[in-house]
């Protein structure tokens, strides 16, 4: 499908998350085609709000179209322990480069901080993507039930300074 390949055709901006977008990364999360059937559980009554927004490094990727200025995707950066906590990119958006303007930009934020490595645990579609943007498998996340009944590989980024 062309819409999921296709590179990235209109302009991308990364700027930091506020609390007026709660409710649309809320909405991303929950309605991520990653999280469907058997990984529903994971998201079900998730809520990323303006407390969590505030508390961490949330940053959005929005790009311009003909009626406003839209979420295509987000992440959240947690300095300590650093850790990227949240990574969703919308299931539209997909297969453009979001994602991996995304991870560069908070590569970014962590060096920026004194960071040199940071922890991921991903979710189990996912794990190709974490190995493609350069992130190295460290382990594994057991299973945390009964929002997890699986386990989860662990990757962490390996920051070269600046």
């Amino acid at each position: 499908m062309s819409s999921r390949t296709s590179p990235i055709s209109q302009p991308i901006t990364i700027r930091r998350a506020v609390a007026r977008d709660a409710k649309r990364l809320t909405r991303l999360v929950r309605g991520s085609g990653a999280y469907e059937g058997k990984y529903a559980a994971a998201v079900e009554g998730y809520r990323v709000g303006p407390d969590y927004i505030e508390a961490h490094r949330a940053f959005v990727a929005v790009g311009a179209d003909e009626h406003e200025r839209r979420v295509l995707g987000f992440y959240s950066l947690v300095l300590a322990p650093p850790e990227l906590d949240l990574l969703f990119v919308a299931d539209e958006a997909q297969g453009r480069g979001i994602g991996r303007l995304l991870v560069a930009h908070m590569q970014s934020e962590a060096r920026a901080a004194g960071i040199d490595r940071v922890k991921v645990v991903s979710h189990l579609p996912a794990e190709d993507f974490y190995h493609r943007v350069g992130a190295v498998r460290t382990g594994t996340a057991r299973a945390n039930p009964p929002a997890v009944p699986w386990d989860r590989p662990e990757f962490e980024f390996r920051l070269a300074s600046a």
